[in-house]
């Protein structure tokens, strides 16, 4: 397969994408085509509930419930989708006070998330809380620049894993913020946090090169941005923006923990001069992010239409 070009929003791309909608799974494999539908969440802060109707500025949006018929409806319509998580799952209202995280992967895991990465408040409870509730989500998490051979986390988080969908390998990695100065050590134990554009090159060129991935997802729960007035107090921070232009074989950040919405993606140019799409989708599961790709398989080349988030 020739190396796949990532299409910022072009024409090509979107006028493909419509032109296909109308055609079967089957005749668009006759046709060397392959669809996939990339959903993804990120800070839904352990909010089951939509917001009360009185709510000033969410009323009866986000929770669980709408958000679960949404990703139905849509698995229902595509024949390949994948569902994904970037973080800080817990924290936020009285159900995770009271059942510690188990609601919030019990419902994850009957929703049929693939994958999810760390946030920050994930160790309000500390490791010991994290772990206790890890079985009962049935996803893996995916985290690559903590190093957690001191902890039990060593056991049950991975630092990648490939995907196949409809003849494509999606290869997914993830990157967690650092812990100091926003939890308290004691919850964090002995994680250490490491270089996260380090790992992220070390990663996705492994995903590319040795497992030989058509595209390379990266779960970020970094920021998005802080060089953003609102965000100006810790603009060194390393985020997403900064991942995305340092990065080479990375197509996609979908990223977390600045509660950024994003209605579109946004695109940086890596050091190979590629575009990687970077997208957000606030917070509390106010809304679910998709993204429809489709291959090629003549010519190799990927082909994006991002459909703005709904609310959930």
């Amino acid at each position: 397969m020739k190396r796949r070009n990532f299409i910022k929003q072009s024409a090509l791309a979107s006028a493909s994408l419509a032109a296909l909608g109308g055609l079967s799974s089957c005749r668009l494999n006759e046709l060397g085509v392959v669809k996939l539908t990339i959903l993804h969440t990120n800070d839904v802060h352990s909010r089951i509930d939509p917001f009360p109707i009185t709510d000033s500025k969410y009323p009866g949006l986000g929770g669980f419930a709408r958000r679960a018929e949404m990703v139905k409806q849509i698995r229902s319509e595509q024949e390949n989708v994948l569902l994904f998580d970037s973080g800080d799952i817990f924290q936020g209202t009285p159900y995770f006070n009271y059942y510690g995280g188990e609601l919030e992967f019990k419902l994850m895991s009957e929703m049929g998330y693939d994958a999810a990465t760390y946030g920050n408040h994930d160790f309000d409870n500390g490791i010991e809380g994290l772990t206790k509730q890890l079985p009962h989500a049935k996803f893996p998490f995916i985290n690559s620049n903590y190093e957690l051979s001191d902890t039990p986390l060593s056991e049950t988080t991975i630092k990648n894993k490939v995907f196949e969908k409809g003849g494509i390998r999606i290869g997914v990695f993830g990157l967690g913020i650092e812990l100091e100065g926003l939890v308290n050590p004691k919850l964090y134990g002995n994680i250490r946090y490491t270089d996260p554009i380090a790992e992220a090159n070390k990663q996705a060129a492994f995903l590319k090169n040795e497992e030989k991935c058509d595209l390379v997802i990266c779960l970020s729960h970094l920021g998005y941005d802080y060089n953003l007035e609102k965000y100006n107090f810790d603009s060194n921070r390393i985020c997403d923006k900064h991942v995305a232009e340092n990065s080479q074989n990375v197509d996609i950040i979908l990223g977390g923990h600045t509660h950024t919405f994003l209605d579109q993606p946004q695109y940086f140019t890596n050091k190979k001069g590629r575009n990687v799409m970077v997208c957000q989708v606030g917070w509390a599961g106010i809304k679910l992010g998709r993204i429809d790709l489709q291959l090629d398989r003549v010519s190799g080349l990927f082909g994006s239409a991002y459909i703005a988030p709904k609310v959930s």
